[in-house]
């Protein structure tokens, strides 16, 4: 298994469930690994046969940046399901940070893995 991977997608988006929350835009960051086979990208140095990051981030970007959830395990159940479906990804690790959500944390969200490893 080879893993094409986004690390650090900062996206502004409504998240959160306190009122004050649904009034804002807040930093959600997207940590991403995806299993794939590079081999015949590598052979054929043709983007047409790579998973494609930048599509991945472009696709997530958009889709987080007109979103409003009031969970991150919502909005990362969501994120894993579009990179599933829609760029034929068999195995995918997503961490969703809300940075600044503790004031005493870096950093607060969800890990999760969906699909079958390869």
């Amino acid at each position: 298994m080879d893993i094409v991977y986004i690390r650090g997608l900062e996206v502004e988006t409504v998240i959160g469930i306190y009122d004050w929350e649904r009034e804002i835009r807040q930093t959600v960051r997207v940590d991403l690994e995806m299993a794939t086979d590079i081999r015949q990208a590598a052979a054929s140095e043709d983007i047409e046969n790579t998973l494609d990051y930048k599509s991945v981030s472009d696709r997530l970007i958009s889709f987080i940046g007109e979103s409003e959830f009031l969970l991150v395990e919502t909005m990362a159940e969501e994120i894993a399901q579009i990179v599933l479906n829609e760029f034929n990804v068999p195995w995918l690790r997503l961490q969703l940070g809300k940075p600044g959500a503790v004031p005493s944390a870096t950093d607060v969200g969800v890990i999760i893995e969906r699909g079958e490893r390869c």
